[in-house]
C-alpha cells in the first residue's frame, strides 16, 4: 500500500478521536488480507503512533472488520516506564512462540495473569511500540498515525484524565526515544494523519 497522509476523519470514537471512515477501514483490511493470503502467513496488523493519535479506535475497527483478536499495548506496558518492554513483548511474546502477554494491573502496579492469544487467528496489535524493526517483518500491514501535539493532548487527557496528565512528559520522553531508535513511520506501509 502506498504511503500517504490522508485524513481519517469521521465519527468520534469513545476516546474523542476521529473515527476512521468505513472505506478507509475496508481498504486497510483488504490490503492486510491480501498480503497475508499472498504470503500464506498469519494476518498481522500493527497500528502505532504517539498518545492521542487514534490507535485504539482504528485498531478496534480493523479487528472488527477482519474478525481478528486485538491486543492493546495499554494492557502490556509494565507501568509508566514500560514502553520499550512492551515493544519487545510484541516480538517475543504476542507474535512469538508464547502467543500471549503478561497483563499489567494498573490498579495495583503489578504484573497480572498471562493472557493467551490464538496463534492461528488474525491479530491486530495497537499501541505505541507496536511497530519496531523487530515486529515489522512479522506484519501483513504496518500503520503509523500522526496528529499535532495540541490535538493529541486534548484527546489523551480527555480520555484518561489527570492520571495521564501527571505522566505525560514521562511517557512522551519514552515515545520520543522509541521513535528515534526504531523510526516506525519509515517502517509503515501507510502513514495517516488523524
Amino acid at each position: 500500500m502506498p504511503e500517504g497522509e490522508p485524513d481519517v476523519g469521521g465519527a468520534r470514537g469513545a476516546d474523542g478521536t476521529a473515527g476512521p471512515d468505513d472505506s478507509l477501514v475496508e481498504g486497510l483490511a483488504a490490503a492486510a488480507a491480501g498480503v497475508a493470503a499472498a504470503s500464506g502467513t498469519r494476518l498481522v496488523v500493527l497500528v502505532d503512533g504517539r498518545s492521542g493519535t487514534g490507535k485504539t479506535t482504528l485498531g478496534d475497527s480493523l479487528a472488527e472488520r477482519l474478525g481478528a483478536q486485538v491486543v492493546h499495548l495499554d494492557d502490556v506496558y509494565p507501568g509508566w516506564d514500560g514502553l520499550r518492554a512492551a515493544a519487545e513483548a510484541v516480538v517475543t511474546d504476542v507474535l512469538g512462540e508464547r502467543s500471549g502477554y503478561r497483563r499489567w494491573d494498573w490498579a495495583t502496579s503489578c504484573p497480572a495473569e498471562w493472557a493467551a492469544v490464538d496463534p492461528g487467528r488474525p491479530i491486530v496489535v495497537e499501541g505505541c511500540g507496536a511497530l519496531s524493526r523487530g515486529s515489522a517483518p512479522l506484519a501483513s500491514l504496518r500503520v503509523w498515525l500522526e496528529a499535532d501535539d495540541d490535538t493529541r493532548w486534548e484527546r489523551a487527557i480527555g480520555r484518561d484524565g489527570e492520571s495521564f496528565a501527571r505522566e505525560w512528559d514521562r511517557w512522551a520522553a519514552q515515545e520520543a526515544a522509541f521513535i528515534a531508535a526504531e523510526r516506525p513511520a519509515e517502517l509503515a506501509d501507510v502513514v495517516l494523519r488523524t
